[in-house]
């Protein structure tokens, strides 16, 4: 560690003892309207001036781009293992309505939005733009998906959709990329089509293989009795990188591996899956941690230099009129009442894949106002860490006594 010079040391040692504080008080904070992203976007904020003035930029920006990258693998992996669709026979089909109808729907009223009210951009980059904030977070809406007051059938599709949407979203989230990239250079196209197809393809391949591979060994150590309980967090980990690690090796999309890798894994194996949660839960906790931190250190002062009263108008479509319109329309004939389904219209709060898909996307290509997206991005991500946070408490109570 030495070549990190004493500043990077002071830096991580203040984070570090945030962490123990805010761990040491989590009952006592779970009783207020504070969250754990609310504080640490807020620490984020205040240490970064500080972090800029210890740490040159190159540095910062390495240290966000890995720690983003672990972080949206493992997400991807964890949260799509969780959904085992056998077992959800009955709940099914709000959240499935909500993926195939309501999200699509979302991504094309957010770029049609973003691109009225920022023609400059292009089309492609309104499909970014829409794209990187149509994912929501389990972990802003945690009060909710854990509150006992709310019906376990609309916790269960919060849970469940945002589970699946991030990775969902990706392919979307490429091609805008891609589209708003090329436009930029327009001497490399004919070869980002093929590159691009490669990856929608060869990703979700390497995800079905490594997935079940390591399922199924898994399962004949269990039934075998050879794996310790210890060892399982560690496979759910290699796994999870392993995935992502032979895609970007032979062209496909790893992130997209994770994620498929996850949903088959969750999905082959036989025996209970709690290892993964149990994981995501404890160690989980320090890479959402981190990601709000980063959020607010890193992503949200550039957004707040570049802010525009388009980005706040923007901001508050995207997380009222773009996101709630196509749910409730998703879920008409369904046997949920209006009020229902603004409730799960309303928890589609943006956070970390928001925060991680627009860190890796920023680094890896190049686009045309770049400073809209950043500004869009975090004014929503804010918004909602906000208003979600002070909004999931009363709102799941009133829910649980309709």
């Amino acid at each position: 560690m030495h070549h990190m010079g004493p500043n990077v040391e002071i830096i991580l040692l203040g984070i570090l003892a945030c962490v123990i504080v805010y761990s040491l008080l989590t009952k006592a904070i779970s009783r207020t309207i504070l969250t754990l992203p609310i504080i640490f976007m807020v620490i984020g904020l205040l240490a970064s001036a500080p972090m800029t003035a210890l740490a040159p930029p190159a540095v910062m920006h390495d240290f966000s781009r890995l720690l983003a990258e672990i972080t949206l693998i493992l997400i991807l992996f964890a949260d799509a293992s969780h959904v085992r669709f056998a077992r959800l026979k009955g709940n099914i089909q709000y959240p499935l309505r909500m993926l195939v109808i309501g999200m699509p729907l979302t991504i094309l009223l957010g770029t049609l939005v973003v691109y009225m009210l920022s023609p400059t951009g292009g089309v492609a980059m309104a499909l970014l733009t829409a794209a990187v904030l149509t994912p929501t977070d389990a972990a802003l809406g945690q009060t909710v998906v854990s509150s006992p007051d709310v019906p376990p059938r609309l916790s269960q599709t919060i849970n469940i959709e945002s589970g699946l949407n991030d990775g969902l979203a990706l392919p979307f989230v490429l091609l805008g990329a891609i589209l708003a990239s090329a436009g930029m250079e327009q001497a490399r196209t004919e070869g980002l089509a093929i590159a691009a197809l490669l990856q929608l393809v060869l990703g979700p391949a390497v995800g079905v293989l490594v997935g079940w591979a390591v399922a199924r060994a898994l399962d004949m150590a269990f039934d075998r009795d050879w794996v310790a309980e210890s060892a399982q967090g560690v496979v759910f980990l290699a796994t999870a990188f392993a995935a992502y690690l032979l895609a970007e090796l032979i062209g496909g999309n790893g992130f997209i591996a994770a994620f498929v890798g996850g949903a088959v894994f969750g999905n082959a194996f036989r025996h209970d899956i709690h290892f993964i949660t149990e994981f995501m839960e404890s160690q989980g906790q320090l890479l959402t941690m981190s990601a709000f931190l980063i959020f607010g250190a890193v992503l949200l002062p550039a957004g707040l230099n570049h802010m525009t009263p388009t980005a706040v108008i923007i901001a508050v479509l995207f997380l009222t009129v773009v996101r709630m319109g196509p749910i409730v329309l998703s879920l008409a004939g369904s046997r949920l009442n209006l009020r229902e389904k603004l409730f799960l219209g309303w928890f589609g709060p943006r956070g970390i894949a928001s925060i991680l898909f627009t860190l890796i996307m920023i680094d890896e290509y190049e686009f045309p106002r770049e400073d809209e997206l950043l500004a869009c991005v975090s004014m929503t991500v804010f918004l909602s860490i906000l208003l979600h946070g002070v909004s999931a408490t009363p709102l799941a109570r009133r829910i649980g006594r309709a």
